[in-house]
């Protein structure tokens, strides 16, 4: 009976054993940490329904399509043996050149703790359009229902218009109003009725006051469309079907020009009914936040089993060393407070930038986990090792935070160090000799 107590005796106190049941606490502390990594996502869901209750507001995002010229005509259907009818079709007719100059003034709101970016772009446009000739799609002058046409222009949110629009065709000056009646382009914008021309070449003009929130994107519906914007936000994202052909970013904000072809898209300068879809050459800018707290804190939460089980590691190799039993409670405290640096970080992040937070939030952790590793070891040279670690492990992760491009190579070259360190430090332990409790001998 004696000899079977002291196998189990020497099996509870090999270093085995410890290590083993270090790594099914670092397993169980994954439950805390995914309750956090939950909190996050809750927090940013709230700061995306304020963020949509202010743009809904203001404005959502934009996107410009048009000056389109869309002619009713006449077509003749057969419906059946001997039998036909007239129904109404529509031309679409895009310009021969459309440029867009303008400007995107962008303000920051404040609702609450969170920041919305929304902007007020004041746009010119101008261009022309061919004269109307519709022989290609088999159409002549008896086929027109009347010598009018409308222009439309799509515009998503209706709300953020904020002058009254004068469309000016030719020598003539039209009033735009809400809706377009055919939707087969666009489903919300404004259109005026238009004289159609047979013999030359037309000039339009027009000038947009428009709020919105985010982006603000283009259609090129032009033969050659040429898009030019300034603004003062120096973090633009060019996103979309084109990128520009000539842009300049400095910190007093950007310029930015695109130039597109007719040939740099899939659909014609003319067609009938729906049978194209332009959304898909959408191209424009998005007004970002140079940084997401909390893209960031969901990303550092993803190192969570990284960091307690290397802090285990670290002490874990300080008991083995020291011949000082740490109870499984220490381990599972220690976790906790590795925990809680995510959740701590997140919060005050959500006040102050990331970088200040990240710093408040790692001191307070390694400063609780050094006074608990001192009264554990009661040494100062394993209590600055463990410190040092901890250091070296938060400024690690805040470098793989701020890398984008290379985060993945920067953190493969570090787990490799940290393995080399660790085989390093265990090359001599007889992993079946017990770890006796110092305070009892």
């Amino acid at each position: 009976m004696e000899t079977i107590d002291k196998t189990f005796n020497r099996f509870f106190s090999s270093v085995g054993f410890k290590l083993g049941l270090i790594a099914i606490l670092t397993l169980l502390l994954l439950i805390p940490a995914s309750m956090i990594s939950s909190l996050i996502s809750e927090r940013e869901e709230r700061r995306d329904e304020t963020i949509k209750e202010v743009t809904s507001i203001w404005g959502n995002e934009q996107t410009l399509s048009g000056p389109v010229l869309t002619i009713p005509v006449k077509t003749t259907e057969e419906t059946s043996q001997d039998d036909f009818k007239t129904v109404t079709k529509y031309v679409h007719i895009l310009p021969e050149n459309l440029k867009v100059e303008g400007s995107v003034e962008p303000k920051v709101r404040n609702r609450g703790i969170y920041k919305v970016v929304t902007y007020r772009a004041r746009l010119h446009v101008t261009g022309s359009f061919p004269a109307v000739d519709l022989s290609e799609l088999h159409l002549g002058p008896d086929d027109f229902e009347n010598s009018m046409g409308w222009i439309e222009i799509g515009i998503p949110d209706m709300r953020g218009i904020n002058q009254e629009i004068n469309f000016s065709w030719g020598d003539t000056v039209v009033p735009m109003i809400p809706g377009i009646p055919s939707n087969e382009i666009s489903t919300s914008g404004i259109h005026c009725e238009v004289p159609l021309t047979r013999d030359a070449e037309i000039s339009f003009a027009f000038d947009l006051d428009l709020n919105g929130s985010h982006s603000l994107n283009f259609v090129p519906l032009g033969k050659e469309t040429t898009i030019s914007l300034a603004s003062s936000w120096n973090s633009p994202s060019f996103k979309g079907a084109f990128l520009p052909d000539d842009r300049k970013l400095t910190k007093k904000g950007f310029t930015a020009t695109w130039n597109v072809l007719q040939l740099n898209r899939n659909y014609p300068q003319q067609w009938t009914g729906n049978q194209y879809s332009i959304g898909e050459s959408v191209f424009g800018v998005d007004l970002i936040t140079p940084v997401d707290t909390y893209q960031k804190s969901m990303r550092s939460v993803k190192y969570a089993v990284l960091f307690i089980g290397l802090t285990f590691l670290v002490f874990f190799f300080s008991e083995v060393f020291t011949k000082v039993r740490i109870h499984a409670v220490n381990y599972l405290l220690t976790g906790f407070a590795l925990c809680v640096f995510y959740s701590l970080l997140t919060s005050i992040a959500e006040h102050l930038s990331f970088t200040i937070a990240y710093c408040i939030s790692s001191f307070t952790i390694i400063a609780m986990i050094a006074t608990f590793a001192w009264s554990l070891f009661k040494s100062a040279r394993v209590t600055l090792s463990i410190v040092l670690s901890l250091i070296a492990l938060y400024v690690f992760l805040f470098v793989i935070l701020q890398l984008m491009d290379y985060s993945l190579l920067f953190g493969n070259i570090g787990l490799i160090a940290i393995l080399g360190l660790v085989m390093y430090f265990s090359r001599k332990i007889d992993w079946y000799s017990p770890v006796r409790n110092t305070d009892k001998e």
